[in-house]
C-alpha cells in the first residue's frame, strides 16, 4: 500500500483517522471540518498506536501499521473465527479467543492474534470437552460457552510459566543444551545488499562462529539453513520445534533509507497486548546489554514483535539485528572478522548468564569465552546439576 504521512490527504487518511478515534487516540470529529488530512495530530496519534502495538514508532502508516489498525478494530463476537490456510484470520478478536482458551486450560501456543492450526486444535478440544459441535469454528454457540465458563488456570499463562520452569530446572551447565541458530536469509534471498556485501553471507559467517563456540562448551548447536538455502520462517520455526530446542537465536542485519540510521536492536515475542515471552525478554535483555557494551554500537533497544520466528517457536526465541549495513560505521564493523568474533562471544556469554540465574555471575561485558569454558569444566568436575537427560 501507499505510505501515509504528514501532509497527505484522501479517503485512506480518513479511514486511519476513523480508526484512531475508535481507539481514543484522536478527539471526536468536528462537523464541517476536513477529515481527510494527515496532520501533526494524526502523526502523534499514529506514534502512540505504534508504541502500544510494538511497531516502529515513525508516525508513518505503512503496511504493518495499516494492518495493525485494521486488526485492532475487531472484538470477539464481531465475526465467526476459523482456520483459513491461504489467508489466516488475524485481529484482537483472535487474540481474545486465544487468551480465553488459555484461561480454560487449552493450549493455543503464544497468543499472537493469528488463528493458526494450534488455535484450531485448542478450540476443538474445548468444543469436545463441553459437548459442542467440534467444527473448530468460533460461532455463536461456542462463544456463549466461552463467556459462561470461569477460569481454570490462574497465576499466569501456562506456556510462559512452562518456559520459566524449564530454565529454572535446566541447571547452569551448557553441555547438552540444544540451541538453534538461525542465520537470516540465504540462497537466492541475499537480504540487505550494499556494495555487493550481502546480509546472508555475513550472518552465515557469524552463525558458524557462534556454532563453533557453542560446540566447544558441549552445547548442541543446529543451523536452520545451509549456506546456499533459504527456508521460509515458518519452516525454520518448525525445525526448531521438531528438534526440541532450548532456545532460538536469529541473526540479522538492518537497513534504512537514511545512511545515518545505525545501531543494534534485539527482539523477543510480544504482541503489544500484554502477552510476552518472559524468558525470551530476559534473554533478549542479556544479549542486548552484552553486545552494546562489547561493540559500543548505538543502543536501539529491546522490543517485542510477533514475527513468525518469534511467534511460532515453542521455546524462547530472540532476533538480533546486528547493526545497519547501510551505515558506513556499522558496515566497517560487520566486515571485520574480529568484530564478528566479539558478537559471537557476547551471545554465548549471555546464554550462559541466563542459565546461571544470577549465581557465579560477572559484570556485563567482562565474562569471556575462556571464563565460560572454565566454568563448564568446573561444573563437570563437581556434582552433576539437573539438566536435559541425554
Amino acid at each position: 500500500m501507499q505510505l501515509l504521512r504528514t501532509g497527505d490527504t484522501g479517503p485512506a487518511v480518513a479511514e486511519v483517522r476513523s480508526a484512531l478515534r475508535e481507539f481514543g487516540l484522536l478527539p471526536p470529529h468536528v462537523p464541517n471540518t476536513p477529515d481527510d488530512r494527515y496532520d501533526a495530530l494524526v502523526q502523534q496519534a499514529v506514534r502512540a498506536f505504534q508504541q502500544e502495538r510494538g511497531l516502529i514508532t515513525d508516525g508513518i502508516v505503512g503496511a504493518a501499521t495499516y494492518r495493525a489498525l485494521r486488526e485492532a478494530r475487531w472484538t470477539l463476537g464481531d465475526r465467526m473465527l476459523g482456520l483459513m490456510i491461504s489467508a489466516p484470520m488475524a485481529g484482537d478478536d483472535v487474540f481474545a479467543l486465544q487468551e480465553r482458551l488459555l484461561e480454560l486450560g487449552f493450549d493455543t501456543g503464544r497468543p499472537a492474534g493469528v488463528f493458526d492450526a494450534q488455535t484450531e486444535s485448542a478450540l476443538r478440544g474445548f468444543q469436545r470437552e463441553y459437548g459442542l459441535n467440534q467444527d473448530g469454528i468460533c460461532g455463536p454457540a461456542t462463544l456463549r460457552a466461552l463467556r459462561q465458563l470461569g477460569r481454570k488456570v490462574t497465576g499466569g499463562r501456562p506456556g510462559l510459566l512452562r518456559e520459566q520452569e524449564r530454565v529454572r530446572t535446566a541447571g547452569p551447565k551448557l553441555r547438552g543444551k540444544r540451541i538453534v541458530i538461525d542465520p537470516g536469509h540465504g540462497g537466492p534471498d541475499r537480504g540487505v545488499m550494499v556494495d555487493r556485501i550481502a546480509e546472508a553471507d555475513l550472518m552465515w559467517d557469524m552463525a558458524r562462529r557462534l556454532e563453533g563456540r557453542m560446540a566447544a562448551t558441549g552445547m548442541e548447536a543446529l543451523l536452520t539453513r545451509g549456506e546456499h538455502s533459504c527456508p521460509p520462517e515458518a519452516e525454520r520455526a518448525a525445525f526448531a520445534n521438531a528438534a526440541g530446542a532450548d532456545m532460538v537465536l536469529s541473526l540479522h542485519i538492518d537497513a534504512n533509507y537514511s545512511m545515518h540510521a545505525q545501531g543494534l536492536a534485539t527482539f523477543h515475542f510480544g504482541n503489544g497486548n500484554g502477552s510476552t515471552s518472559t524468558v525470551g525478554e530476559a534473554l533478549a535483555g542479556l544479549i542486548h546489554r552484552e553486545l552494546v557494551v562489547r561493540t559500543r554500537m548505538l543502543d536501539c533497544g529491546i522490543q517485542p514483535r510477533t514475527w513468525e520466528m518469534l511467534r511460532l517457536t515453542q521455546m524462547p526465541a530472540v532476533r538480533i539485528e546486528v547493526g545497519y549495513l547501510t551505515n558506513l560505521g556499522d558496515r566497517r564493523k560487520l566486515l571485520d572478522p574480529v568484530f564478528r568474533d566479539v558478537v559471537a562471544e557476547g551471545i554465548l556469554v549471555a546464554v550462559k548468564r541466563l542459565y546461571l540465574l544470577g549465581q557465579d555471575d560477572q559484570p556485563t561485558g567482562t565474562f569471556t569465552f575462556q571464563d565460560v569454558l572454565a566454568h563448564e569444566l568446573a561444573r563437570a568436575a563437581g556434582p552433576a546439576a539437573p539438566g536435559r537427560s541425554r
